[in-house]
């Protein structure tokens, strides 16, 4: 199936990622990736990254800049091989791991998140799951070159 995406790397005032960790319906794998979700065929990248951030996170759509990365994806999800473009791009906040609000979640998201976390860029490697996308320190350091990850990838 073609689904392209629209993803958001949130970084608080201590640099770190906030990551949402999921569970596969079909097969319970868990993995934790960024916020977003596919692009509505009405919808632009950016009005898609902002649009899913606020249903999956409730943080400001404004505090998304309007500069991407894109990667081409190949994933198993839900039973389904996922082919398509991905483009990231980068939220930055001026609190430490702001809270979250997951009003705007849908049923079978509300069933498959199972939490999130506001992730030291160094401790990516140390989490029990898989993170998703695998280029993520690569969609980083485009981004946000000056970032404490620069020149680590």
């Amino acid at each position: 199936m073609h689904r392209p995406a629209a993803r958001v790397i949130c970084l608080d005032a201590a640099h770190r990622l906030l990551l949402l960790r999921w569970r596969d319906p079909f097969d319970g794998t868990w993995i934790w990736g960024p916020p977003g979700g596919g692009i509505e065929s009405s919808e632009t990248p950016l009005v898609a990254a902002r649009r899913e951030l606020v249903e999956e996170t409730g943080l400001d759509p404004a505090a998304v800049l309007d500069r991407s990365v894109r990667i081409d994806r190949d994933v198993q999800w839900s039973g389904e091989r996922y082919t398509a473009s991905e483009h990231y791009f980068v939220a930055r906040f001026v609190d430490e791991r702001p809270p979250l609000v997951r009003s705007g979640l849908l049923p079978d998201e509300q069933a498959n998140l199972d939490t999130h976390a506001w992730v030291a860029w160094s401790d990516l490697g140390s989490l029990p799951d898989a993170v998703e996308p695998p280029q993520l320190r690569t969609v980083l350091d485009a981004l946000v070159p000056d970032g404490p990850w620069s020149g680590t990838v």
